[in-house]
């Protein structure tokens, strides 16, 4: 039996979010050889995402949220043709990586990419966080990624591995595999001009989950595990983003393109050079 262009593994313990994710996929990729791989009693993500691995025989391996909707028909093609000359890529991420150990703390000008965030607090709104686009349509030289999706040739991948003794959580997986992979000198990038929608538990309620306990504990770990790399260390400051709310799928379909992204880029450079601003918000309705 021939390998799979495409292994999808996506760790989730929601069926009704499987079934979605998994559609989504297969709309995705249809017209490709590909399978998806459910992982459904992960010890951690960690965990769950080696588990997947062992199992997969794609020559691209997405490791994917159960949340996460992609919006761009040519996804399929696009990661084919990028994964000629990419190692990793993911959808937002940092040219820095600091301490804490977040994918955003060392901020302006090191963020790249965009995350579309829908919240049952606000299911009425969709809102679409730019952080910069230093190259269209990938931005490189990425040293950290958001984990929400991560997509590697294979061989990358098994040669990376997630630290599951280390990160037996739910915390900070995305970023130590990804900073391992950049430290080993692969080539790492965040994919800007692919619009999709992440429904993020982070983002479902008040609470911040990077000023928890548990979070801290992860960073500890993390910081005893690269502690050798000397991180720079950064002070705790409002994300230097730029917030569209748009209200349709329709309106962000239209907003997401190069224009909007090397404009808000160009607008994020100057707020920060000038004075070092918090994020704004645009409401184009």
């Amino acid at each position: 039996m021939s390998r799979p262009s495409f292994s999808v593994i996506i760790c989730s313990i929601d069926t009704w979010k499987f079934a979605q994710a998994s559609a989504c996929y297969t709309r995705l990729l249809t017209g490709t050889s590909f399978e998806i791989i459910g992982i459904h009693d992960a010890l951690s993500l960690a965990e769950g995402y080696n588990r997947g691995l062992r199992q997969c025989r794609g020559d691209i391996v997405i490791f994917s949220h159960d949340d996460v909707l992609f919006l761009d028909r040519l996804f399929a093609r696009k990661i084919k043709e990028r994964m000629q000359d990419w190692d990793l890529l993911g959808f937002a991420g940092s040219s820095r990586m600091a301490n804490p150990p977040r994918w955003f703390t060392a901020n302006w000008p090191h963020l790249h990419g965009a995350v579309c965030h829908w919240s049952n607090l606000r299911p009425d709104m969709l809102e679409l966080v730019i952080y910069g686009a230093s190259g269209w349509p990938v931005s490189g030289g990425i040293q950290t990624l958001d984990g929400l999706c991560m997509i590697a040739r294979h061989d990358t991948a098994t040669a990376t591995g997630f630290d599951d003794d280390a990160f037996d959580g739910w915390h900070l997986y995305d970023t130590d595999f990804s900073f391992a992979a950049s430290l080993v000198g692969y080539k790492i990038g965040v994919c800007c001009d692919m619009p999709y929608i992440h429904a993020s538990a982070s983002v479902q309620t008040s609470e911040n989950p990077y000023y928890s306990d548990v979070y801290r504990k992860y960073a500890e770990r993390f910081a005893a595990k690269y502690r050798a790399e000397k991180l720079p260390e950064f002070a705790d400051s409002p994300l230097q983003g730029t917030c569209i709310k748009v209200h349709d799928h329709r309106t962000l379909m239209r907003l997401w393109n190069e224009t909007t992204f090397r404009r808000v880029t160009l607008a994020i450079t100057r707020r920060c050079t000038a004075n070092g601003s918090a994020a704004s918000v645009f409401d184009p309705s």
